[in-house]
């Protein structure tokens, strides 16, 4: 099959042929609609650096807000906003001990798609 290269466009075919087995079974493997509006939802929390920056510390250590608000620099409430979020989206889980709330990551997929994320961005 030959293909087309421009500087401004992306490489397509020459000429349309849809591959019907590939196409079929590729589509019966597809997630659900709703699961993948999910699961870009999900993805949706990384695009923001100051979450990214929470996930990190929370990775590394259990913290309060206070901690976390104190290492990054920022407020208890920007802090507490992107915690609340965090936690709606089920990365981050909490723990109270006495008057003070812990936070950390919610089990180790979230830790490992930090580690995957860096190890892309600096290869």
């Amino acid at each position: 099959m030959a293909y087309r290269k421009d500087s401004d466009q992306v490489e397509q075919c020459d000429f349309i042929h849809v591959h019907e087995k590939i196409v079929e079974k590729v589509n019966k493997a597809m997630p659900k609609e709703e699961q993948l509006q999910d699961l870009a939802d999900f993805f949706k929390i990384f695009g923001d650096s100051t979450r990214i920056r929470i996930l990190y510390v929370l990775s590394q250590s259990e913290m309060c807000v206070c901690d976390i608000a104190s290492l990054l620099g920022m407020g208890q409430s920007a802090i507490s906003h992107q915690l609340r979020v965090l936690k709606q989206m089920r990365l981050v889980k909490y723990r109270r001990d006495g008057k003070t709330v812990f936070y950390s990551l919610a089990d180790s997929h979230i830790e490992t798609i930090l580690a995957q994320g860096m190890e892309h961005i600096e290869e």
